[in-house]
């Protein structure tokens, strides 16, 4: 009995050892459970990233692919680019080749003027900014062309004769051809017939254009001209002549000068119209005395091309002279002894219209 009872006992204890265990491996799988449900998202998370992956695998795939295509295409451009620059290149060396020789065989200029200008230029082209060539006979041609920079430029006069001149774009509407210009004393102006007929000095700075000059200029229609001049007070006058010209050297440049008209009175041509050029080395007394060349008549009412006097004023005893010789133009300071400090001898055709800007 107390055998049975032990037995009993035994199975008893051993019931609840199971019961225990049975506790223990129910919360174990319930652990397992929720470790493998963990797993499972932690796997589909995996999946998702790896479907993303392989999406952003493939649009990096085709970028790429589309990359080296456009590098493909870019390189047969630039292929394309360089065999037409180097076509346009050798083209560019006929043009020149063929500029040249136009040019010393006509002696015409020929210009390429783009039809939007760089800024702070002035330069323009009419409407249609079409490339032009022209052989400018003056600076109102250049004009009429598009210039509208005052500077030097190449006109012109017939096949093989160019020369540089400086246009006054500025004055009065501009177009102004500059045959005489005074402002510093720094080139004389006491010279012979040979320089006086050929120029001398340089068209940006003090010069004396030429005769032979000058007389191709003013015979190739019908010119005006101006005479700008300053005196040492910095005041500023300008005479106008409708009509102006000289003849050849043969007929000593002889003076054509007529239609007055300015903001000063007329010293020059009332006195010295129909007369001849002279030089010191002519003979000519006025021009000897006057150390000039002009278009003297016994002596001047007017000489431009005078002794520089700083200052303005001088004397025949101070400077021990036989009669006046400076920048002399009477009638506005009434004497012969009143250099002017600068003067500007320029023409144009006397149908010159201003364009529009």
């Amino acid at each position: 009995m107390f055998r049975c009872t032990d037995e009993i006992s035994f199975w008893l204890q051993e019931n609840q050892n199971r019961k225990e265990q049975l506790e223990e491996l129910r919360e174990t799988m319930s652990e397992l459970q929720e470790e493998v449900r963990n797993h499972r998202h932690r796997v589909k998370a995996l999946e998702m990233q790896g479907e993303d992956s392989l999406r952003l695998n493939s649009t990096l795939g085709h970028r790429l692919h589309f990359l080296e295509l456009r590098h493909a295409e870019a390189d047969t451009l630039l292929q394309v680019h360089a065999a037409l620059l180097y076509e346009l290149q050798a083209q560019l060396r006929n043009l020149s080749a063929t500029m040249q020789h136009m040019s010393r065989s006509s002696g015409c200029t020929v210009n390429v003027i783009k039809a939007t200008p760089p800024l702070g230029m002035r330069n323009t082209l009419p409407p249609g900014g079409q490339y032009m060539s022209y052989c400018p006979s003056d600076c109102t041609s250049l004009y009429h062309n598009g210039v509208r920079r005052s500077g030097v430029y190449t006109i012109v006069m017939s096949p093989g004769t160019t020369f540089p001149v400086y246009c006054d774009m500025e004055t009065d509407g501009g177009g102004w051809t500059v045959f005489q210009r005074r402002r510093d004393g720094l080139v004389s102006f006491n010279r012979g017939w040979a320089e006086y007929r050929d120029g001398f000095g340089e068209p940006r700075g003090e010069h004396w254009l030429g005769n032979h000059q000058v007389h191709l200029l003013s015979n190739q229609g019908h010119y005006s001209l101006r005479i700008d001049m300053q005196d040492w007070s910095h005041a500023h006058r300008h005479a106008l002549y409708q009509s102006f010209r000289i003849d050849d050297e043969e007929n000593q440049y002889r003076l054509h000068v007529s239609g007055f008209s300015g903001t000063v009175e007329d010293s020059f041509g009332w006195y010295h119209d129909q007369h001849g050029f002279s030089t010191p080395d002519t003979g000519n007394i006025c021009a000897e005395i006057s150390h000039a060349g002009w278009w003297f008549h016994q002596c001047f009412y007017a000489n431009l091309n005078g002794v520089y006097y700083k200052g303005g004023r001088y004397s025949l005893r101070a400077n021990n002279l036989l009669g006046p010789d400076g920048i002399v133009w009477f009638s506005w300071k009434d004497s012969d002894f009143y250099s002017l400090k600068a003067v500007t001898m320029m023409i144009r055709p006397r149908s010159f219209r201003r364009l529009s800007p």
